[in-house]
C-alpha cells in the first residue's frame, strides 16, 4: 500500500449526506482506501485492504464492491463521492458503555466498588431529573459520534424517564442503540433501588415503546448480581420472556472484591455466572461485561450458550481490575468484542481500546495473545456486530451490508498524517491508525448510508448550549 493520497478529483465531490432529499432511489459510488475484516473470527491475517476501492451504495446498502476503475466502468453515470486522502473503515461497535457516566470520566485512583460509590452512583442519581437526563443523553451520543461509533450496547439509567431520554435522542441522531432500564434492589444508594414488580412493569412499558423501533432495541439490564436479589433476577427473566428478541447485559467477574461479595450473597450458585444462568439469562443474546477473572467452568457455559463478553481494557486498567485472559476466552470458544465502559473507561474511542487491548496481551507474556492490527479492527467492528446479532447487516464493508462507515482523515501535519504517508503496507497503515488515531481524526460518520452528526448540547438548565457540537 502506498501512502495515503490527498485531495480529490475535480470530477468528484467531497463527502455529503447519503440519502437524497427527494425520497427516490439513491445510489452513490464511493471511492476510497478501504480496510475491513469480514471474517467471523478475529485472525492475524484477516485484513481485507483495497487501496483504490469503489463501493456502490444503494439506499444505504452496499450493492457492489471492487477496484474503482472497474466499478466506475460498470456504473458510469453514478455520482462519485471521493474519500481519498483518508481511510474508510467500518463503523465502530461498542459492546459496553454507560450512558449516565459521560460526565464523570476521569475518576482515577480507585478500585471498582470505591469508584462506584464516589463517582458513578452520585451522578446516576442526578438522572432522576428528566431535563438533566436529556442533557446527559446528548453529551453521551455526541461522544459516540465523534469517536466513530455507529452501534452500541448501552447500559442505561435506573430511571425510566432517563431511558426514554436516551432512546428519544438516539432516534434523532440515527445511531444503532440497544439499551434498557438498569435495575437493582440492594446495596446501592436507596434512590437507585426499585422493586422486582416495578422493574418488570417499567421494563414492559419501555419495551413496548422502543424495542424494534427503527434502529433501537431493548436490553434487560440488572446492574450486577451484587445489587440484584434472586427476586430481581427472576423479574429480569420474566421480562426477557415478555417480547421476542430482547437482549441481556450485565457485569461479570470484574473485580476480586466484587466476586467475593457475590459468592457470599449467592451461596447456592456455582459461581458468578451461575447467578444469571440459574434464571435463564445466559444465551446467544447475552453480552457480559469484563469477565477478567473467569473460571474454566464459566467459560464453558458462556461458549455453550453462545454468549459474548465485552472486553473493556482501559477501564480494567484504570480501576486496577486485572488483565483480561483473551486467549482463554477464544480457546474456549467464547465470543469477545470491545467495550469502552465509559465512565470508568477513559473515553469513547474504540481505537484507544484496541491499542489498550494490545498492551494487555503484551503484559500477559506467554499467557497473552499477540494481537495484530487485523485482530484489533475485527474486535472493534465485526466482533461487536456479531456479538450483537447484527453480523448480517453491519461490521464490515462487504456487499449486502448496510453502509455504516467511518472516514478517518488526520489533520495535516499531525503525527498520524505523517505516518500514513509512509506505510510499508496496509497492515502497517492500520497499526499506525490504532497507535495514533483519536476522535479528532474522525472526519465523517455514516449509518445506513446517511451522514450522522452529533446532537446540539444541552446546558444543565435544559437550554441549548451556545457552542453547538456538529
Amino acid at each position: 500500500m502506498g501512502g495515503v493520497r490527498h485531495g480529490a478529483s475535480s470530477a468528484t465531490r467531497r463527502p455529503g449526506p447519503g440519502p437524497d432529499d427527494g425520497g427516490g432511489t439513491n445510489v452513490t459510488l464511493y471511492r476510497a482506501t478501504v480496510l475491513d475484516t469480514p471474517g467471523d473470527l478475529p485472525t492475524a491475517d484477516g485484513l481485507r485492504a483495497s487501496e483504490d476501492c469503489g463501493l456502490v451504495v444503494h439506499d444505504g446498502i452496499i450493492t457492489f464492491r471492487g477496484d474503482f476503475a472497474g466499478v466506475r466502468a460498470a456504473f458510469p453515470d453514478e455520482e462519485v463521492v471521493d474519500l481519498r486522502g483518508g481511510v474508510l473503515l467500518p463503523g465502530f461497535v461498542d459492546t459496553h458503555v454507560h450512558y449516565p457516566q459521560v460526565r464523570v470520566v476521569g475518576g482515577l485512583g480507585m478500585p471498582l466498588l470505591d469508584w462506584l460509590r464516589e463517582c458513578a452512583l452520585p451522578e446516576e442519581l442526578s438522572l432522576a431529573d428528566p431535563v438533566y437526563a436529556h442533557g446527559v443523553a446528548r453529551d453521551f451520543l455526541s461522544g459516540l459520534v465523534h469517536a466513530g461509533t455507529t452501534t452500541a450496547l448501552v447500559f442505561g439509567s435506573h430511571f425510566a424517564d432517563a431511558v426514554d431520554a436516551l432512546f428519544t435522542e438516539a432516534e434523532t441522531v440515527g445511531l444503532r442503540i440497544t439499551a434498557g432500564l438498569v435495575v437493582s434492589d440492594r446495596l446501592l444508594a436507596p434512590g437507585l433501588h426499585t422493586t422486582p414488580a416495578a422493574a418488570l412493569r417499567d421494563g414492559e412499558e419501555l419495551v413496548a415503546r422502543w424495542h424494534g423501533r427503527g434502529r433501537l432495541r431493548y436490553a434487560v439490564s440488572p446492574r450486577f448480581a451484587l445489587s440484584a436479589s434472586e427476586a430481581m433476577l427472576e423479574s429480569c427473566a420474566a421480562l426477557m420472556d415478555a417480547a421476542p428478541g430482547l437482549w441481556f447485559t450485565s457485569h461479570l467477574n470484574e473485580n476480586v472484591d466484587e466476586i467475593e461479595h457475590v459468592n457470599r450473597l449467592f451461596p447456592g450458585a456455582a459461581d458468578y455466572l451461575g447467578t444469571y444462568d440459574a434464571h435463564g439469562l445466559v444465551n446467544a443474546r447475552s453480552v457480559l461485561a469484563h469477565n477478567v477473572h473467569p473460571s474454566a467452568a464459566e467459560l464453558g457455559v458462556l461458549a455453550g450458550a453462545g454468549a459474548a463478553v465485552a472486553h473493556c481494557p482501559s477501564s480494567n486498567s484504570a480501576l486496577g481490575s486485572g488483565l483480561f485472559p483473551l486467549r482463554d476466552h477464544l480457546d474456549a470458544g467464547v465470543r469477545v468484542a470491545l467495550g469502552t465502559d465509559v465512565g470508568a473507561g477513559t473515553g469513547f474511542s474504540l481505537l484507544k481500546e484496541g491499542l489498550q487491548a494490545y498492551f494487555v496481551q503484551q503484559l500477559l507474556g506467554p499467557d497473552g495473545l499477540t494481537l495484530t492490527p487485523a485482530h484489533l479492527l475485527h474486535l472493534a467492528t465485526r466482533s461487536g456486530a456479531l456479538a450483537l446479532g447484527l453480523g448480517d447487516r453491519v461490521g464490515d464493508l462487504g456487499v449486502g451490508r448496510e453502509f455504516d462507515a467511518v472516514r478517518l482523515h488526520p489533520r495535516p501535519g499531525s503525527t498520524l498524517d505523517v505516518a500514513l504517508r509512509h506505510p510499508k503496507d496496509a497492515t502497517d497503515a492500520l497499526a499506525k491508525i490504532f497507535t495514533l488515531g483519536t476522535p479528532a481524526d474522525i472526519d465523517v460518520v455514516w449509518v445506513a448510508g446517511q451522514v450522522v452528526t452529533a446532537p446540539a448540547q444541552l446546558s444543565r438548565d435544559g437550554s441549548l448550549s451556545p457552542m453547538e457540537t456538529t
